[in-house]
């Protein structure tokens, strides 16, 4: 195997979660008795650019078909931190009704929408028949397709280069990390502005996310590769943000490289170097990472068990992926978990993969009232626990894993 930006070969393991189903594969009650097609969900080191990836054994247009169930727009803090995003965007780039604003993995259209309501032109680049559906339906414009290189040729070819070209939480998506980058810079138009969101691989690791890691996510990615990426591809650099989406992401804001007059920020020298200092480009600073996971999973198991011991009920809230990587790592199944609820009615009435732990409606919380319900989306357990406050009417607690097993 060799690193998918610079073709180093590739030895250094970063942690090994055991063979997985894909996160995303949600099955029906009739394909309960079928088997399962598990994959090895193992991470490397790339001893030369410092890129954390996942080998490839089940490829991007399987993952993100037309029966794809993640939708945005369930999530009432995300669709909110796109809404203050479209804010800050249209004030710094100046955009109003001449301008074009095109997003890489534009969903169900829980971001540009905010665009539409403020009258500039805009266009969803989205590979999922499901949520391109949803967003047509709420006035969004989306096109049907993966991005890279030929996708961007034909954009310029047909005149719609974007003055602002976004994409959230999709670079960590791309099997093919140089043709994406690459195609950034061929479609953005001379003077625009290429935002991108992604999980901070420095934070994965300060606060123990190993369940953020999954089939769909092919990179995990540092401030230092990924500025080497946009460098070798044409694109440079020049402002970072820090931010607690997804429990901790980067806000890049890049250019073409020819173009001085948007100077380099400080932000972005001063978050390399604390990359640098934390040990990011050494490969042992990635070694003793599988201790942790391990640590996490038994403390869990001894948890989940415990409580079984003792006749209680443990439900789960949110049918996020990085919850299958955390139940399937720890060989968890519905004899220590229930049931699991989530808001979107797509999830509805399937069930997990690997663990077969059935996705109910949430109302399912009032009405089988279980002791402990572990929240798997971590990242909006504030959001979660005030929705369901109201679980403290027979004394059930909210559970916390991640970064350490907590009883709320």
């Amino acid at each position: 195997m060799h690193c998918r930006h610079c073709k180093t070969p590739l030895k250094d393991v970063f942690i090994d979660l055991v063979n997985q189903p894909p996160s995303n594969s949600f099955l029906k009650q009739s394909q309960l008795d079928d088997p399962e097609t598990y994959f090895p969900l193992k991470l490397y080191v790339c001893p030369e650019c410092f890129l954390v990836q996942v080998d490839e054994y089940k490829n991007s247009q399987e993952i993100f078909s037309d029966d794809y169930v993640y939708f945005s727009s369930f999530s009432s803090s995300w669709v909110e931190h796109a809404r203050r995003y479209v804010d800050m965007a249209q004030a710094r780039f100046n955009l109003d009704g001449d301008s074009m604003v095109m997003e890489i993995a534009s969903n169900d259209g829980y971001l540009l929408q905010w665009f539409v309501k403020k009258g500039i032109p805009c266009l969803g680049i989205e590979p999922t028949g499901g949520t391109a559906d949803a967003a047509e339906k709420i006035g969004v414009p989306t096109r049907r397709e993966f991005f890279g290189t030929d996708l961007a040729r034909r954009i310029v070819a047909e005149g719609n280069q974007p003055d602002l070209l976004l994409g959230n939480n999709v670079l960590a998506h791309v099997p093919d990390i140089n043709d994406f980058v690459q195609g950034l810079g061929i479609a953005l138009k001379k003077g625009g502005t290429v935002t991108m969101e992604f999980p901070h691989l420095m934070r994965l690791m300060d606060q123990n996310q190993f369940d953020t890691i999954y089939h769909e996510h092919f990179s995990y990615l540092s401030l230092t590769a990924v500025d080497r990426i946009f460098r070798e591809n044409g694109l440079t650099i020049f402002d970072v943000e820090e931010l607690p989406t997804h429990g901790g992401s980067l806000r890049i804001f890049a250019r073409h490289a020819d173009e001085t007059d948007r100077p380099v920020l400080p932000s972005v020298s001063t978050l390399l170097q604390t990359e640098e200092e934390k040990g990011m480009k050494t490969v042992a600073h990635y070694t003793g990472f599988q201790a942790k996971a391990d640590a996490v999973k038994a403390d869990l198991l001894e948890f989940l068990i415990r409580q079984k011991r003792d006749g209680k009920q443990v439900a789960a809230y949110g049918a996020a992926a990085k919850g299958n990587t955390m139940l399937n790592y720890c060989g968890i199944k519905n004899d220590l978990i229930a049931f699991c609820v989530d808001a979107s009615p797509h999830k509805q009435d399937l069930f997990l993969p690997g663990s077969h732990i059935p996705v109910l409606h949430p109302r399912a919380l009032k009405e089988r009232r279980p002791d402990y319900i572990l929240i798997l989306p971590w990242n909006i357990q504030k959001e979660i626990m005030q929705e369901h406050a109201y679980v403290s009417d027979w004394n059930g607690r909210f559970v916390t894993a991640i970064p350490r097993l907590t009883v709320h």
